[in-house]
This record gives C-alpha cells, structure tokens and sequence, in this order.
C-alpha cells in the first residue's frame, strides 16, 4: 500500500443509539452536561483541533433531538444513515462520506458519549500512529486486579487471571479510510463479533497501535459516569 504525502485526518461520530442502560427519557448523547449535549462535548474536541478536516455524526434517519443539541459548523456534518448496529452506522457513514474523502485519509472514529476527548488527546494518538500502514487507537493499560467468572458451570466459578497485556480499549480509533471499510465488511460477511473498529481490523489479521488514553475519555453507560464526567468537565468550563 502506497502512504499519502499530505495525510488528511476526518472525524466520525456514530450517535445512533438510544443508551438504554441510562434509563434517560432521550438517548443518552444528548443529556447535557454544563449546557452543552455530551454529543456538543464530543463534536467540539474534533473541531478546536486544526488538524481535523471535517466531522460527520452519523444519527438515527428518524432523529428528534440533533438539530436542537447540536451547533451547526462549516466543518460539521450530519448524516442520518445510522443503522441497527455500532457497525452498520460506522459503515454507512464510510460510504456517504466516500465522496469526500479519500481511500487513504485517517479516519478517527469516535463514541459520541465519551465528552471528556481532549485535542492533547487527538495528537497523541495522530503523533504515535504517524505514517503506520494500519493505524491505531486510544486505549488504557488494566491496572486492577482481573476477575474472571464462569457463569455457565454448574457453581459459579471465579478465578484470577494475569493483567499483563491487557488493555481498555477508548476511542477514537483511527484508520484508513479504504482499510476500515473493507475490513468492517469481510467482518460483516464472515458474521464476526465486531465490538469495536479494531475488533474489524484484527479480524482481518492486521494489528492496530495502542496508544496510552487517559480515564477523562471514559465512556458514560451508566448513570454514575454521568456525574463522574460532569466533575471533570466542570473544571475546564
């Protein structure tokens, strides 16, 4: 595969879902925090970096809440293709967005309901990646102690297992535009499990970069993550 000379970095935002375990009465990315949506929170880390060409949320075709939550911007861009899945969404965005770009531009995607994305952090990960044929993503070493529990003997079964290696994974998670798709698809046709878009990429056999985040780009799924991120939010606001 031939690099790009003039490496063009595209941010995309899958927001389809609904949050069910925020037991919220709207989807979850579009609580506020500080007056501002988590999604605001999340778009606005992409667009204060001047590296960023352009961002695309992907929304649900029958969204209520985006054009109330979400400021319009020359560099922003909104698609309501999403689809039943975290995968189907990142997939439809990469191809309404193939127009623009190119095959092998980056492409960052990123949770919407991680507000706490930092620029700092989006260098970091730019900066370690670099010039890398696969790419890469944010992601935390495990520090605690790992639990493993087997809920299918007939006793429950609880051991420890070795935390060398393991790794949280975050986002953004940054690939080829050209890879990502191709990848997502053969994951997609063999019926693999895709969690994340490195689950895609190693499904594939290559081997993403991890690239050390930081807790403030926690992912809110419950409730408690809400006010832990509202914490540290408050600080910067």
């Amino acid at each position: 595969m031939s690099l790009s000379n003039s490496p063009r970095y595209f941010a995309l935002i899958p927001a389809a879902g609904v949050g069910a375990r925020m037991q919220a009465d709207c989807p979850k990315q579009y609580l506020h925090i500080g007056g501002k949506s988590i999604l605001q929170h999340s778009v606005n880390a992409f667009l204060r970096h001047a590296a960023i060409q352009h961002v695309f949320v992907v929304v649900s075709p029958h969204d209520a809440y985006v054009a109330q939550e979400l400021l319009k911007d020359e560099r922003l861009t909104v698609l309501f293709c999403g689809g039943e899945t975290r995968a189907d969404s990142v997939t439809n965005g990469l191809d309404a967005m193939a127009g623009q770009v190119d095959a092998l531009d980056w492409i960052l995607v990123h949770d919407a309901a991680r507000p706490g994305l930092t620029p700092d952090l989006i260098s970091r990960l730019i900066d370690q990646v670099g010039t890398d044929e696969v790419g890469g993503l944010l992601a935390l070493p495990v520090v605690d102690t790992v639990k493993l529990q087997n809920l299918s003997a007939s006793q429950h079964q609880v051991k420890t297992i070795p935390r060398a290696g393991l790794w949280l994974a975050q986002t953004p998670q940054m690939f080829r535009h050209r890879v990502l798709s191709d990848c997502l698809a053969s994951a997609k046709a063999a019926s693999f499990d895709i969690t994340d878009e490195a689950s895609a990429i190693e499904a594939s056999r290559l081997i993403p970069q991890l690239v050390e985040g930081h807790w403030c780009n926690t992912k809110i799924t419950r409730p408690d993550d809400l006010v832990l991120i509202d914490s540290y939010l408050a600080k910067l606001i």
